[in-house]
């Protein structure tokens, strides 16, 4: 249950935490059906093997989330999750998908309310180069931790991920 608690299962199924079963099984058997690694035979082996993995994803959220007791144990694990955050985190966001604004020094992104998200060039410094000193730790897939950010308008936060400065500013 461990690794499933890293990953949105509703979100690996297409779906949401209010469906009910007969819903999810729905949209599992349609998931099914599309990536099932019989549908890849004689494809090349990067699009079997990615039909594979999505297909043993699918599965998994399936074999969590169709049983009462087990959906039960992941939504109870996935609420304790949400309470831990000290913010609402709407999405993750990465450096080079925001906007460089060289007269005032900073990155922005757009909230979905209209306000902004803003990441200055010294806040990405300061973390790039605690990411070069070690300070950082690191995420299973080598990906360094990032920093949340509020919008100046709403309540939401986004999790802004990707500090790579070098390569941005080169």
């Amino acid at each position: 249950m461990c690794e499933a608690a890293e990953k949105d299962l509703y979100a690996v199924l297409g779906a949401s935490p209010s469906e009910s079963v007969k819903q999810l099984r729905h949209k599992y058997q349609q998931l099914a059906l599309q990536c099932h690694p019989d549908r890849f035979r004689g494809e090349c082996s990067s699009k079997a093997e990615s039909g594979l993995k999505k297909f043993l994803e699918v599965e998994a959220a399936w074999r969590i989330l169709g049983d009462q007791n087990t959906r039960r144990e992941y939504d109870l694990q996935r609420r304790a999750q949400e309470l831990k955050q000290d913010w609402p985190v709407d999405s993750t966001v990465y450096l080079e998908d925001m906007t460089w604004d060289p007269d005032e020094c900073v990155y922005t992104y757009s909230c979905r309310c209209g306000g902004g998200f803003s990441v200055s060039q010294e806040e990405v410094e300061e973390e790039t180069q605690r990411r070069q000193r070690g300070d950082d730790e690191e995420t299973e897939e080598g990906q360094h931790r990032g920093m949340v950010v509020c919008c100046d308008t709403c309540s939401l936060s986004v999790y802004v991920a990707g500090y790579y400065i070098e390569r941005l500013k080169s």
